[in-house]
């Protein structure tokens, strides 16, 4: 029985390590996020609609919305939560009320569910580590974790920290995805 432990204790160690090294290859060779694309996209469409705000709901989980504030030249800030009253928030989404649908998210949104991302150029997450980098973050639930490479800092390991920006890069790109198709529909 330790025996078997040991053995499974090992396998899932080493699966890990692998799993992290296989994230920080990515990092290291240089590609963009693929958060990267989509923010481009998205802000381009912001700009084109001369909208600062846009939100929509989730279709794949009921309840769960997605607003963003894009400030031009600086931040791109994205909320993801479910609504405790989400035939209100719907409303304010068809209506095309999206400050108040962002704001609402921010503030009133089940916090267990909230997802914040701040993107500090409204360029994706940067995947790789440069001289003039900002702390582009993500918030879940509470927990924040900032995209700065300093793991230590976090009390992360390297395995975790870049485990984090990969899990966290595939969630914005998704936003990020969902608020494109809303820019997309006929107004």
């Amino acid at each position: 029985m330790r025996v078997r432990r040991t053995m499974t204790g090992s396998l899932l160690a080493a699966a890990v390590a692998v799993l992290g090294c296989g994230a920080v290859a990515a990092a290291e060779d240089g590609k963009p996020s693929k958060s990267s694309a989509a923010a481009a996209a998205l802000t381009k469409q912001l700009a084109q609609a001369k909208l600062q705000y846009i939100a929509t709901k989730d279709p794949t989980d009921p309840g769960r919305f997605v607003a963003a504030m894009h400030l031009p030249g600086a931040q791109l800030m994205i909320v993801s939560a479910k609504y405790g009253a989400p035939a209100l928030l719907n409303e304010k989404v068809l209506l095309g009320k999206f400050q108040d649908a962002y704001i609402d998210l921010n503030s009133a949104s089940d916090f267990a569910t909230r997802v914040i991302v701040e993107d500090l150029r409204a360029d994706g997450f940067a995947l790789s580590k440069s001289k003039n980098m900002l702390r582009d973050s993500i918030e879940t639930a509470g927990k924040r974790v900032v995209f700065d490479f300093d793991w230590r800092k976090q009390k992360l390991t390297q395995a975790e920290y870049f485990t984090a920006l990969e899990q966290a890069d595939t969630q914005y790109t998704r936003m990020l995805e969902l608020l494109i198709a809303e820019l997309q529909k006929p107004r």
